[in-house]
């Protein structure tokens, strides 16, 4: 038997995953997820390290059977060096030898790549995205970034950072009264379609109604301010809150800017959206679509389906093992299935 395994690395959680290849077939034998400790890249690195060796020592698996290790974490980073580069969600983690660490602890091939590429390259190959040419996957989740995948291959660009779609001002074409920061920067669109993005759009909203005494449903009171989360405020607006409403309203109004944009410069077959949107679509693709049909060419519109994940909870651990697939010697893999649920 051979074995792949992966770490995707976030920034409140470390998941290491063990993965079975066999006839054609991509088998996800073991997956364990832990808090990322604090204090910088040296302990994160040794609890990955500690959690497969255990995964490999409990089943009677060497090493030596391992074809590959496949890293997947937030921008920016340097694949084809294996180097993370400071990404926003990790403080302290500037120039991380991540692919050189791990070659050297288990004797394998190690391989990075952003989560966003990740996402893109396991969702092509087994979700939503499978039969397709050119697609685009959009994080929404922690951040807002894009994987392509065009003429039937990644794209990374000239400095491995394409698809950094988050980092962009949205052009206000919707006129919004707000701004806020994502990506280091006011009005990207990463501020608008990101967990924190939406959280602090329902902070500024919901801050507005209690100066003028008409609290939302969602924040009745002051302290309840760095309660809001994108989480809860899917909850109130599900349950009919308006102010919720218009949150995830502006939202989707952004992220249809962004695909607008997507869609008329690449003109994908598709664009596959993960986290957030896959869980809240209905919240979030009315106002989307609207701002589309508006905005984009016609006849581009017509050839790009705009679908969410399909991979769900498991496309974290496929992604990582994807990043191994991609960069080692593996053999091609046509299915993925999941033997630890």
């Amino acid at each position: 038997m051979k074995y792949i395994a992966g770490f995707d690395i976030g920034g409140t959680k470390l998941s290491v995953t063990l993965g079975q290849l066999r006839e054609g077939v991509l088998d996800i034998q073991e997956k364990v997820k832990v808090p990322t400790p604090t204090g910088g890249w040296r302990p994160a690195l040794a609890v990955l390290e500690a959690s497969l060796t255990d995964i490999l020592e409990k089943r009677g698996i060497s090493p030596k059977e391992l074809l590959g290790i496949g890293v997947s974490c937030g921008s920016p980073l340097d694949s084809r060096r294996g180097i993370i580069l400071s990404p926003p969600n990790l403080p302290g983690w500037d120039q991380v030898p991540v692919t050189e660490h791990f070659t050297q602890i288990f004797d394998v091939p190690c391989f990075l790549q952003n989560d966003a590429d990740a996402c893109a390259v396991a969702e092509w190959a087994f979700g939503a995205g499978q039969g397709c040419e050119n697609m685009v996957f959009l994080t929404f989740g922690t951040g807002f970034g894009a994987g392509l995948i065009l003429g039937g291959k990644l794209y990374s660009g000239a400095s491995n950072m394409a698809g950094e779609i988050g980092h962009c001002r949205c052009p206000q074409i919707d006129a919004s009264p707000y701004a806020p920061v994502g990506y280091g920067k006011s009005g990207s669109f990463e501020g608008f379609c990101s967990g924190g993005g939406i959280a602090n759009l329902g902070k500024t909203v919901a801050l507005e109604y209690l100066q003028r005494g008409t609290p939302a449903g969602f924040c009745p009171a002051m302290e309840d301010l760095d309660k809001i989360t994108a989480k809860s405020l899917a909850d109130a607006a599900e349950a009919g809150d308006e102010a919720a409403l218009e949150v995830y309203k502006c939202s989707g109004r952004h992220l249809g800017t962004a695909l607008s944009l997507l869609i008329d410069l690449l003109n994908p077959d598709r664009i596959v959206i993960g986290s957030i949107y896959a869980r809240s679509q209905e919240l979030l693709k009315d106002a989307a679509m609207e701002v589309i049909r508006r905005e984009a060419l016609r006849i581009n519109q017509s050839a790009c389906q705009i679908l969410p994940a399909q991979l769900g909870e498991h496309l974290g651990d496929i992604a990582a093992l994807s990043v191994a697939l991609l960069g080692g010697e593996s053999p091609a893999v046509s299915r993925v299935t999941v033997s630890c649920e």
